[in-house]
């Protein structure tokens, strides 16, 4: 197999997932920033890896701009963040359907995994969206189960990481 992992990540797990699927993959997770979309034509399997904030891939454009350039690649993309796993319908409702438009995605198979949010080591900017969104979420009459979830969330301050979580995509990856 000829593949490649690329990622892009602000607080470190998305790296770290992007070294565990390589190492398992026998292939070389390089920084998106790194790269340009020419670098990567020569992979057969290309597994990108992205921070999920506000719903939103961090950097996924460079997959879904270069869909052209990518077609006939077996396309991955994985994201991190710390929106529970049990939350599949959200997820894939609200997710995938705001990162890939049309029929990209049905030409990208997508994960998630748990990552890390340690509050004192967020930017100034997305600890202020945290904590506008508690504000807000706390403020509704009759919160939704989302809106509740919500706002634990907004209070969940650790690493979730977890090696396991990759087997899917690995084999995946693989077949």
């Amino acid at each position: 197999m000829n593949a490649i992992v690329i990622y892009k990540t602000k607080y470190g797990s998305t790296r770290t997932y992007a070294e565990w699927i390589a190492e398992e993959l026998s292939c070389e997770a390089v920084d998106v920033k790194k790269l340009k979309i020419d670098d990567v034509l020569k992979y057969d399997t290309i597994v990108y890896g992205g921070g999920l904030y506000a719903e939103t891939i961090n950097g996924v454009n460079f997959i879904t701009k270069n869909m052209e350039k990518l077609e006939g690649k077996k396309l991955i993309v994985y994201s991190t963040g710390i929106t529970p796993l049990h939350c599949r319908e959200y997820y894939d409702k609200m997710v995938i359907e705001k990162n890939f438009k049309g029929d990209i995605k049905d030409k990208v198979k997508v994960y998630n995994f748990l990552g890390k949010m340690i509050i004192e080591e967020l930017s100034l900017p997305h600890r202020a969206a945290l904590k506008t969104l508690k504000k807000i979420m706390s403020g509704k009459e009759n919160p939704t189960e989302m809106e509740k979830m919500l706002i634990e969330l907004c209070e969940a301050s650790g690493d979730f990481s977890d090696r396991g979580a990759i087997t899917e995509l690995v084999e995946y990856a693989k077949a």
